[in-house]
Order: C-alpha cells, then sequence, then structure tokens
C-alpha cells in the first residue's frame, strides 16, 4: 500500500507543467491575434509623388518621309530613227533653254526643203505675173485662185521639210543642268531613244504624304524643314506650296509638295528626306504623361486637394509629346495631382504627398 505513492507523485508533478505550457501557448495565440487585428486595421495612407499642372507653348508636329524631285525634268528623245551627226555638250553642262543639244544626219530633209522653198519662189513668182494680167483683163479670177492653190501647197511642202529638220536638231526645252552623256557621234539612235536628261533643281519640289487626320493642320505657305542623310545636322527650309486634292483610299493618305530653295545645287532629285511641320501654335495646360490614368475612350487624373486627399477628375486629353500630355479641359495651371504612384490608388482620399527628388531618395 506504501509504493504506489510515488508513481502518483511523478503524475502530479508531469500534469501541472503540461496544464502550464497549455495556458502559455493559448495566451501568445491571442495576443498574436489581437496584434494582427490592430495591423489590419490601421493601414497608412499610400505615399505618392504630387506635381503642378503647368501652361507652356505647343505645337502640332507632323512627321513624314518625302522624296526630292527636280523643279523641271525631262528626258530628252529622239523622235525619229536616225544616226547622230554631231553631240554639242558634256557630261553635266549647264546650257540655256533653246541650246542645240545633240544633231542628226538631216541630208536628204535639206534637200527637200530647198527642193519645195524653189517651188515657192516659182508659184509666187507666177502668181505675181497672173495678178498683173488679171488688173489688164488677161487672166481670169479662176485663173489666179488656182496659181494661189499652187503657193499654198508648196509652203506647206517647205514647212514639212523644216519641220524634218527639226525633229532631227534636239533642243533644250528649258535652261538646266545635262545628265550624262548616252550618246556618241556616228550612233543610230531609234525613235523613243533617250539622248539625254536635263534637269533644273535650282529649288526643289518636295513631295511627302501626309494622313488624313493630319489635313486640316495644312495649308499652302506652312513653313517645313526637311533633313538629308547626305547633310547630316543641316536644316533645309521652305514652305507647303500646295496638297494633292485626292486622298489615297489605300494608305488614306494625302501627297503634299513643298518647295525648297537650293542655290548651291546641294540637294538633288530623288533624294530621301525627313520632313517636319510645326502648325498651331498655342499655350496650354500639361501634364506628365504617368499622370493620366486611361479608362476606355476616358482620360483622368488623380488630383489633389487642399488638405492632402486625391480624387479622382476627368480630363479631356490633347496631344502627346515628349513625356507629356496636353489638357485641354478638367484641370488650369497651378492645380496639384499625383504624377507618380497613381497605380497605388483605387478611390478618393488621403495621400502623402512626396516630391520627385523624394522618391528617388527612398528609392535608392
Amino acid at each position: 500500500m506504501n509504493r504506489p505513492l510515488p508513481l502518483l507523485a511523478f503524475l502530479a508533478i508531469a500534469i501541472l507543467p503540461g496544464c502550464s505550457l497549455l495556458g502559455d501557448g493559448n495566451t501568445a495565440k491571442g495576443g498574436a491575434e489581437k496584434g494582427g487585428a490592430e495591423k489590419g486595421g490601421g493601414q497608412r495612407a499610400p505615399s505618392v509623388v504630387v506635381g503642378t499642372a503647368v501652361e507652356m507653348d505647343l505645337v502640332d508636329r507632323i512627321e513624314a518621309v518625302g522624296t526630292a524631285r527636280a523643279n523641271e525634268q525631262a528626258d530628252l528623245n529622239s523622235t525619229v530613227t536616225e544616226r547622230v551627226a554631231k553631240v554639242n555638250f558634256r557630261d553635266g553642262q549647264y546650257v540655256p533653254r533653246g541650246a542645240v543639244i545633240a544633231e542628226l544626219v538631216r541630208a536628204e530633209q535639206g534637200a527637200t526643203l530647198n527642193e519645195s522653198e524653189a517651188r515657192v519662189r516659182e508659184a509666187q513668182s507666177q502668181l505675181e505675173r497672173l495678178k498683173a494680167l488679171q488688173k489688164q483683163g488677161f487672166a481670169t479670177r479662176a485663173r489666179v485662185d488656182e496659181q494661189q492653190s499652187l503657193v499654198d501647197v508648196a509652203r506647206a511642202q517647205s514647212a514639212g521639210a523644216r519641220s524634218q529638220i527639226g525633229d532631227r536638231v534636239i533642243r533644250a526645252p528649258f535652261s538646266g543642268w545635262l545628265s550624262l552623256r548616252r550618246i556618241s557621234p556616228g550612233q543610230v539612235v531609234n525613235s523613243g531613244t533617250t539622248v539625254v536628261t536635263i534637269v533644273d533643281h535650282s529649288r526643289i519640289k518636295l513631295d511627302f504624304p501626309v494622313p488624313e487626320t493630319y489635313i486640316s493642320a495644312l495649308k499652302p505657305g506652312l513653313q517645313i524643314e526637311a533633313k538629308a542623310a547626305a547633310w547630316p545636322g543641316e536644316i533645309f527650309r521652305g514652305q507647303v506650296e500646295t496638297i494633292d486634292p485626292l486622298v489615297d483610299p489605300v494608305s488614306r493618305a494625302a501627297t503634299a509638295r513643298a518647295i525648297l530653295p537650293n542655290p548651291d545645287l546641294r540637294l538633288r532629285p530623288g533624294m530621301l528626306m525627313t520632313v517636319s511641320i510645326q502648325s498651331r501654335p498655342r499655350r496650354s495646360v500639361v501634364v506628365p504623361e504617368l499622370a493620366v490614368v486611361g479608362d476606355g475612350a476616358d482620360a483622368y487624373v488623380w488630383k489633389v486637394d487642399a488638405a492632402n486627399a486625391a480624387h479622382r477628375t476627368k480630363i479631356a486629353a490633347g496631344t502627346r509629346s515628349e513625356g507629356r500630355v496636353e489638357v485641354l479641359s478638367g484641370l488650369k495651371a497651378g492645380d496639384r495631382l499625383v504624377t507618380e504612384g497613381t497605380v497605388k490608388l483605387r478611390v478618393d482620399g488621403p495621400i502623402r504627398p512626396a516630391t520627385a527628388e523624394d522618391a528617388v531618395k527612398a528609392a535608392a
């Protein structure tokens, strides 16, 4: 009867520590739950970068790629098949309007001209004699009219011979520079063969496509700036001369033509040039692009009031350029708004304003 006592004492000792451990565990769990509730119920206002809407000068800028064309350019072709008698130009030579570029063999046509001119002289002389006889009553009116017809026929034959000779003399239709020579004396050229190309590029016609959405911003006289890869860093200035009334149904663009002075002849026809046009100069309110939040077709910003509370405000956005957005309505210059951190905002409420410098320091 005395031996079980130590066993009971051992069990009592073992149970008591267990009860103590169980109680401590419940206490710790309750404290954790309480601490979690306190943390969840006390969220801090989000920290965002706040800036100011500013007013600045804006212009609509249209960028395009165009092709330089000569002021005047023509291929001088032979209209007959004949042998080249003489070439009167050098490669790249400047020639005035009417200058003889090349001559084809025209001996036969020259002989025909001489013959027809002789017939004209003979017929004209005979007509004058008949008119004198008519005044004396020895020639009828019908005979005079018949001889007048012979004179007219002879003159027509003479004009035809001159025309055939003119077809064998190639002249410059306007003043300009000649391309590389493509013929040589003694060579037989066929009808339609290009003898040389003449170019007047003292000024350049720059043709470039303009999307239909920008056609309303273009008008004759508008100033443009153009650049060419052959002259890096240099700007060539000109103005819009005309706009094609037709819009390409495939590209939905119209061709505009600008005129660029080219007194030093550095620009050549066929060059690819980039065009920049500025239109609609104005002064408008702008905000950073990151401040604008899109929602379907609408645009919003988070406007900050005097109590540092952000409110979702609808705006009408205009053009976008260089990281800025034009605001047509909804804001005025000097209004504060969230410029960075808009993703942190879901509903209107308080915020912790910071500057861009503060954000950079925090990130560092």
